[in-house]
């Protein structure tokens, strides 16, 4: 027969173990992270994304689940597939664009979201976050304050094409492109050049836009920053090759597929580095307590077996300010 202390100490006993059992339960769950992921696998910049949660001890299908959903390169299909990872009840969610993090931010207020590093907009103006230092909500990562860099492509174009005067802009649509479009439009004006936007939705736009460049006159093109731009870097340089066209790229990877030239933050370091932000707050921070951080690394890379086939001579000057230069 159970007396009084042998039931009190059962009780005891029985209270603590409940949350003791649920934490190492909690303890032994493997974390769902999910990824709105740029383009089509494979993907120089989710690998990098990959390798740094390697780095820091997690490893796919044994301590940690990825999910993921690949835009390729609608950005209309962001709210769905956001609907879809919450639905299956992901732990965070990797956003890999601006427009990805905008449907992620719109669906939940609770789940954490990491920015591997947006590319179009302010995402204090954007509402995303309160200020780089105290992000206050749910969503923390790496951003791009990118006012400043269509002047310094265009600069850097003009310096490579002599008596440059006529530039076409490729973007894509998107809640931010008319933004971006005013911002090319405005440094172009003030290095007086006179530049043609022209929309491409998708790789198969691309070749059309290169010849009304071409019809056009046009002596030199520059692309918007984004995922459809990376994604298709190869077929891009391509293109601009077969039309004559000299190109800048914001895009890490372009000169590298056969481009003239790019230049900008190295997206796949970028990624990288989101991979510390997923740990922590796997590890239990809060995304409000994170502050954003901005890209470290800009590059300037210079093809000049691309130049050369251009009938190009990149200055001197251009070449000794180059990070990278391929010969």
């Amino acid at each position: 027969m159970m007396n009084r202390r042998t039931f009190l100490r059962g009780l005891t006993l029985g209270t603590l173990a409940a949350p003791l059992a649920a934490e190492a339960q909690q303890a032994g769950k493997v974390p769902r992270v999910g990824v709105l992921a740029p383009g089509r696998p494979p993907n120089v910049a989710v690998e990098a994304f990959r390798r740094g949660l390697r780095d820091l001890g997690h490893v796919e299908e044994q301590n940690i689940v990825l999910v993921w959903r690949w835009d390729e390169d609608r950005p209309d299909r962001h709210a769905a597939m956001t609907h879809d990872l919450l639905q299956l009840n992901v732990d965070l969610i990797v956003a890999g664009s601006t427009v990805a993090s905008i449907a992620a931010k719109n669906a939940t207020k609770t789940t954490p979201i990491v920015m591997p590093a947006i590319g179009l907009g302010d995402p204090v103006e954007l509402g995303l976050i309160q200020s780089f230092a105290h992000p206050g909500g749910n969503v923390t990562g790496l951003a791009l304050r990118t006012h400043e860099l269509p002047g310094k492509r265009l600069e850097l174009l003009k310096e490579t094409v002599p008596g440059l005067t006529r530039v076409a802009l490729l973007w894509n649509r998107n809640p931010l492109a008319p933004a971006l479009v005013k911002e090319h439009e405005s440094a172009a004006r003030t290095l007086r050049l006179e530049l043609k936007p022209l929309e491409v939705k998708g790789l198969d736009d691309f070749a059309g836009a290169f010849q009304t460049a071409t019809r056009g006159r046009v002596q030199g093109l520059i692309m918007s920053q984004g995922t459809l731009y990376f994604t298709h870097a190869a077929q891009i340089a391509t293109l601009a090759l077969e039309n004559g066209m000299p190109t800048i790229s914001g895009e890490t990877i372009y000169a590298q597929a056969g481009g003239l030239m790019n230049y900008g933050p190295d997206i796949p370091d970028s990624w990288r580095r989101a991979a510390r932000y997923v740990d922590k707050i796997l590890k239990g921070a809060r995304p409000a307590d994170l502050p954003v951080e901005q890209p470290t690394k800009f590059e300037l890379v210079i093809n000049l077996k691309t130049a050369k086939k251009l009938g190009l001579t990149i200055p001197q000057m251009l070449l000794l300010r180059a990070d990278h230069v391929i010969e």
